[in-house]
């Protein structure tokens, strides 16, 4: 909900923990101080403000501040000195500068997406609270040897820079799960080789008559739609997504349909038919089957609170074979991209579809990136990577079955393959094609 600036300067505001403001800004607002004694949550984005008050840190319960959408062109400096302040987003600004004395000691979560930003400070280091850093989108040509201390950290995006490479140490982080590199120097002829290289049919656009919007992401809009065959005039319902062309928080939708194509046939991936040719506006699209309405989303995706792991709803059960059945399907579904030279990026249960019976399909590749097949340093470490993701997702799915006594035996081997999934020494943890193997066989044990 915005509120209103008449609704703060006339007092009707006091008490609230969650202010957003949105009306053109150009200036702080001095009016917000009197919330000092309960804001928890400031959202100013969507305004003209290029720089925040010094005196800031009089809101001393701050937890959180947005202000994507703004002119910054440095992340302010006030930001470091407030004591409660855990999350910080600044997506969409001019920011070229981010000095280290910006970075409060409590930083969980930061977003710097779409930036301008060609360095990071080596104080980043010193966040070793830091799980999430949000940074596709800006021009980062390395990255600080001191973010390896910050081993706390799970979600990295770093799609869209000037990287050259993955640095080693990056890839022995041990909590890290969720990485997204696409967009980058380094990874241009894989993305490129995708597109080009890979057999896929194009579906012309005046064959596609679109219908209702079945749903929007960040990187583009997705509808119902008829494909028009050429026999007798035929129909057959299909998906169409339609790429917006902007960089997300994830990376760059090129890259996104690069490695759907790339993708290939599987049976827990959303079938892509064709791209889409000859749109009016030269908007890049794919042409999928329709999935069944049955199919919903696993769960949500993570909240402000939750920060990395996804939010489910309470009276979301599952039976242990149906838990079974998803985690094998999500196993070898991971197994065959991996094959590919495609990392997903972003495995998580709000990138899941399944129908309530254990058939799981996962889906948006908006943060999935390349690598050679036989690069047989760099493959594993990858794998080994979305692996933790894996057992976070196997940890949840744990966590909601409904057991029977006779079920113990099953559940201590899924325990165990959780606890080696997630091991924080990154190398002894197991790849996705043992990981489907051993579910399998699980799965034909009940």
């Amino acid at each position: 909900m915005t509120n209103t600036l008449e609704q703060l300067r006339a007092g009707q505001l006091a008490g609230t923990r969650r202010l957003k403001l949105a009306c053109g800004l150009s200036e702080f607002p001095r009016e917000i101080f009197d919330l000092s004694d309960t804001l928890e949550i400031l959202d100013l984005s969507g305004n003209a403000l290029s720089t925040l008050p010094a005196d800031l840190p009089r809101l001393s319960k701050l937890r959180i501040i947005f202000a994507s959408d703004n002119q910054f062109t440095e992340l302010p400096e006030v930001l470091g000195q407030c004591p409660q302040l855990s999350m910080i987003g600044f997506k969409a600004n001019r920011i070229r500068e981010v000095s280290g004395r910006s970075l409060p000691a409590q930083l969980r979560w930061l977003i710097l997406t779409d930036n301008e930003i060609e360095a990071l400070p080596a104080e980043i280091g010193n966040c070793t609270q830091l799980q999430k850093l949000m940074l596709a989108g800006n021009r980062l040509q390395t990255l600080p040897e001191t973010l390896a201390a910050c081993s706390r950290l799970e979600l990295l995006r770093l799609a869209a820079n000037q990287l050259s490479g993955l640095p080693a140490w990056l890839l022995r982080l041990p909590r890290l799960s969720w990485l997204a590199y696409a967009g980058n120097p380094f990874s241009e002829m894989l993305e490129t080789a995708a597109l080009t290289d890979t057999p896929i049919a194009e579906i012309r656009w005046d064959t596609l008559k679109l219908e209702d919007q079945l749903g929007e992401g960040a990187s583009g809009v997705i509808y119902r739609a008829e494909l028009i065959r050429t026999t007798g005039n035929a129909c057959q319902p299909v998906a169409v997504k339609l790429f917006k062309g902007s960089v997300t928080s994830d990376g760059l939708p090129d890259c996104e349909m690069a490695a759907c194509i790339r993708a290939g046939d599987h049976p827990n991936l959303i079938p892509v038919m064709g791209k889409v040719k000859d749109h009016p506006t030269g908007a890049h699209g794919l042409v999928m089957e329709l999935i069944d309405p049955q199919f919903r989303n696993l769960a949500g995706p993570p909240s402000l609170a939750s920060c990395t792991r996804d939010v489910y709803g309470t009276d979301t059960r599952f039976d242990l074979t149906s838990a079974l059945r998803i985690a094998h399907g999500i196993a070898s579904a991971a197994c065959h991209l991996h094959q590919q030279g495609v990392m997903h990026g972003d495995l998580y249960a709000h990138n899941i579809l399944h129908c309530g019976r254990g058939r799981a399909l996962l889906g948006d590749f908006g943060a999935a990136a390349f690598y050679a097949p036989d690069d047989h340093a760099l493959g594993p470490a990858l794998q080994r990577l979305e692996v933790r993701a894996f057992g976070c997702l196997l940890e949840e799915l744990i966590d909601r079955c409904d057991l029977r006594e006779e079920q113990q035996g099953i559940v201590a081997k899924l325990e165990k393959l959780k606890v080696d999934c997630m091991s924080e020494d990154v190398g002894s943890r197991p790849l996705f094609d043992e990981i489907a193997s051993g579910l399998s066989a699980l799965t034909g044990s009940i």
